[in-house]
């Protein structure tokens, strides 16, 4: 089994990833983070257990996403610079997706300060997008930022950057293992041309399990 060191445009990390398909040529997606191995079992990077409040008061957890695969990404309503061109994507995706019941959305608020649930929800409102698919959370700040690194992402508070964050702009694709699979930069439309395609790729990977 092959693993291979790279590094992640934007995240400014290094980023162990297991072309695990891709290598053994069944054409499947890898799975991004670092691999262990314990016991002769290969144990792969995954997303930590969360709990978190969405725009509609309900916990969000990841017994929400069982059996189902969603993306993820983070965001502050009152984001100046990047976050509107992400979320017109992210709303591309969700159009494109609208009748697909395994895929959800997870957008993390990274400013529990302002990001109230009734903003969340005036701003759900406002780009039409319903809870049942679509989570908008908010909760402690800092089980945020923790979990942002999970999802190999940026978010932080940060005097000097517009809007008083900084973020990444990357839309992430996790399994129904809390796996990583694919990412895209959400601010560029190609990238998620192709983001698309790797959604497609993984609910068809569903079908044959």
């Amino acid at each position: 089994m092959r693993t291979s060191l790279f590094i992640v445009a934007g995240f400014g990390i290094l980023v162990l990833s297991l072309m695990s398909c891709g290598d053994s040529g069944d054409d499947k997606l890898p799975v991004y983070g670092e691999i262990t191995i314990e016991n002769g079992d290969s144990i792969y990077h995954s997303i930590r257990d969360f709990s978190f409040i969405n725009q509609d008061s309900q916990v969000v957890n990841n017994a929400t996403f069982e059996d189902k695969i969603y993306i993820s990404d983070f965001f502050f309503t009152s984001c100046p610079t990047i976050c509107p061109r992400v979320k017109k994507q992210m709303l591309r995706i969700y159009e494109a997706f609208e009748k697909e019941p395994r895929l959800e959305f997870l957008s993390h608020s990274i400013d529990s300060k302002r990001d109230s649930v009734p903003v969340l929800k005036a701003y759900a409102d406002k780009i039409n997008i319903s809870s049942d698919r679509w989570h908008l959370v908010t909760g402690d700040t800092k089980a945020i930022y923790d979990i942002a690194k999970d999802y190999f992402s940026i978010a932080v508070e940060d005097p000097n950057a517009p809007g008083g964050y900084d973020h990444s702009g990357y839309i992430i694709l996790v399994d129904k293992d809390r796996h990583i699979r694919a990412y895209c930069d959400g601010t560029n439309e190609e990238e998620v041309d192709a983001f698309m395609v790797k959604i497609r790729k993984l609910l068809a990977e569903m079908d044959k399990m």
